[in-house]
């Protein structure tokens, strides 16, 4: 009786680019890690500008980004880190958007992957964050969950 791998264990090689023989495949979509985040991310705050809309310190906001409550990344070469201005609606971090980060966080996805899927419009109808703001996140969860396999 040949033993199969699990689907987890199957998505979780696909997902690094390994088959079940462990060759390197490669990967039709580009992958989240290489998009252009100025492309995609209208409007960026630095952590002082960040700070100000939460009403809390830039220490604070480098702990929101440390436990994965907020996401930053460098969206131009020399600019530094930055957060999407998206993700704060209202003087609030969005609804969601943390629980989403650890999900995605927890599938080996870092902070410029997390960016990059969720201002990117591919199945869900508009983008994940789109549907965050909206309070219509649980179809994102589901699909977070599903890469994060």
């Amino acid at each position: 009786m040949v033993r199969m791998p699990g689907l987890r264990a199957v998505l979780s090689r696909l997902r690094r680019g390994v088959d079940l023989g462990g060759r390197l495949v490669t990967m039709n979509q580009s992958r989240l890690a290489d998009a252009d985040l100025a492309a995609l991310v209208p409007e960026w705050l630095d952590w002082a500008g960040a700070a100000q809309q939460l009403g809390v310190t830039v220490a604070k906001v480098r702990t929101m980004i440390r436990e994965h409550e907020l996401a930053a990344a460098v969206p131009v070469p020399g600019a530094g880190q930055q957060v999407p201005a998206d993700f704060i609606q209202d003087g609030l971090v969005v609804k969601g958007l943390p629980g989403l980060l650890t999900i995605l966080h927890d599938g080996r996805y870092d902070d410029r992957e997390c960016i990059a899927w969720l201002f990117t419009d591919d199945d869900l109808p508009g983008r994940p964050i789109d549907a965050l703001r909206e309070n219509r996140g649980s179809e994102a969860k589901r699909r977070a969950q599903a890469m994060a396999l």
